[in-house]
């Protein structure tokens, strides 16, 4: 009897076995079987490196056949700039061509500080439209708009030409209504 039961539970383990092994080869079939089509019917010429890895290995599930980006076309075109003097002039123009212009880290839509979130947040319910750069992105205007207004942290807003402060100072005149009426005289031009 003792000899029956383990023949039983080893061929119950080997059936178990052996139904893992034969779900993971039809898996693993349907994955290849999937890819294989995928590459008969794509009408796009050329993969992305990460697509070419996919058609190599049978793992289809893990990938995708897109890029995780957009085309060049779409990307941000992004000014390299060599030299203080020429980020200073950039400022200069930026300040110059924006009524309202706000250095902050991030984009308005998504400020990487709370500091910057805030006058962003101060700005839109003045509902009053503004231009920003994001200083992450150019080390140099980083440094450049600190030395421009001699001020040393970000963000720094501009109000036609002047600059107005950082996010104390812009918080504080908007509790005041002074930042208020800077604006409303701004919404008249």
């Amino acid at each position: 009897t003792h000899r029956t039961e383990s023949h039983t539970r080893n061929t119950a383990h080997t059936d178990i076995t052996t139904v893992c092994l034969t779900q993971s080869e039809s898996r693993e079939k349907q994955n290849k079987t999937m890819a294989s089509a995928l590459l008969r019917t794509a009408t796009r010429t050329s993969f992305t490196p990460l697509a070419r890895v996919a058609t190599a290995s049978s793992s289809f599930s893990r990938v995708s056949f897109f890029s995780s980006g957009s085309h060049d076309d779409f990307a941000p075109k992004r000014k390299s700039i060599e030299n203080d003097d020429e980020a200073l002039k950039m400022i200069q123009e930026h300040i110059d061509s924006n009524k309202i212009m706000l250095y902050m880290k991030g984009n308005p839509s998504q400020p990487m500080c709370g500091f910057s979130a805030r006058v962003v947040q101060i700005l839109q319910n003045e509902g009053i439209d503004f231009s920003s750069v994001n200083v992450l992105d150019y080390p140099q205007i980083r440094e450049g708009v600190k030395k421009f207004s001699e001020w040393p942290t970000i963000p720094q807003l501009y109000i036609n030409g002047e600059f107005i402060g950082g996010c104390d100072i812009v918080t504080s005149m908007h509790e005041s209504g002074e930042l208020a009426e800077i604006l409303g005289e701004e919404k008249k031009e």
